[in-house]
């Protein structure tokens, strides 16, 4: 996994602010990413909140229409939000475009009757409280991958631990991949590596994280990272589509997740929020199609992954039988 661009990408303004006597200094080749996606390529685009398989059916004909390439698709609210017969035809409807889809696992601390994540700490957060709730996350996982899904967001450090022991004695199928939910998401090389080691395949980073701090995860990681390139408000709002080719540069390899702010939260998903998430999904396509436009005109498009590839490349491990 690397295989790092040689190409340099043009920074915002970099001419005009160079003729004005304004320029900055050259990017140091040290603070880039030496790694790649197996298969080549430095980043990957992902949709968000596709919340059922109506949304995903908005999402897959909106990025035809603004032609805006997906690698991957990704649901908030829960597998236990939905329905086997809503799993299957999502399953079908990303298989046929050959997108992976990411479905979240199980009961969180934010929605369960604990009190202390209401507090001004937040307590524990996201994160499954109890065993039954690992219990439910286990759940979700096996019907899920037994529906065809391969790709489970979790929320919790013992749910990731316990997902891949499960992929490791063949309990859930050996391709399924694990992705760290942004609610958890590492801000520091040391963390981001013992998400790596307890089986993480794709790590979602705080979307505030500076390109500094990527650089830093680079040196210790080759994990893919995901980032929103804009941040739903409720993870900061954060709006850095001018700094997506820096974070590539940085972060590769980076998957591309376009959010959106100023937007009410859609989780739990349900009719009642129809419209809202309908919209939502279709202004998130669009966003990414502002981002991917940018990416052009400083001429680092050319680093997209492969259209199809998911796997994420050989990475370090605890050793599941501890």
């Amino acid at each position: 996994m690397t295989d790092a661009s040689s190409t340099a990408a043009r920074r915002p303004g970099e001419h005009a602010l160079t003729a004005l006597g304004l320029g900055s200094p050259a990017p140091d080749p040290a603070d880039a990413s030496p790694h790649s996606f197996p298969g080549g390529g430095r980043w990957r685009t992902e949709i968000p909140s596709c919340e059922g398989p109506e949304a995903l059916a908005v999402v897959l004909k909106e990025s035809a229409r603004l032609d805006v390439p997906v690698h991957r698709i990704s649901q908030g609210s829960g597998v236990w939000m939905l329905t086997d017969a809503e799993i299957t035809e999502m399953v079908g409807a990303a298989g046929e475009r050959d997108i992976e889809l990411c479905l979240f696992t199980g009961p969180r601390g934010t929605w369960d009757t604990g009190g202390s994540v209401r507090s001004d700490s937040r307590g524990a957060g996201p994160r499954a409280r109890g065993h039954d709730a690992v219990a439910g996350c286990v759940e979700d996982a096996l019907r899920a991958t037994e529906l065809g899904v391969r790709c489970l967001l979790v929320a919790d450090e013992g749910v990731l631990w316990t997902l891949h022991r499960a992929r490791e004695a063949g309990i859930l199928p050996a391709d399924t991949t694990l992705k760290v939910s942004a609610l958890i998401g590492p801000v520091n090389p040391a963390s981001y590596a013992v998400f790596e080691r307890l089986g993480a395949d794709s790590v979602n980073v705080p979307s505030d994280l500076t390109p500094h701090h990527l650089t830093e995860i680079r040196r210790v990681s080759a994990a893919p990272m995901d980032m929103y390139i804009e941040a739903p408000d409720d993870l900061g709002g954060y709006v850095r589509m001018y700094e997506v080719a820096e974070l590539v540069r940085r972060g590769a390899p980076l998957y591309l997740k376009f959010g959106l702010s100023k937007a009410p939260g859609i989780y739990p998903y349900g009719t009642h929020l129809r419209d809202l998430t309908l919209d939502t999904a279709r202004e998130r396509v669009r966003r990414g199609r502002l981002a991917l436009d940018l990416l052009a005109r400083h001429g680092a498009a050319g680093d997209m992954a492969p259209l199809g590839s998911r796997l994420p490349g050989a990475l370090h491990r605890f050793p599941a039988g501890a």
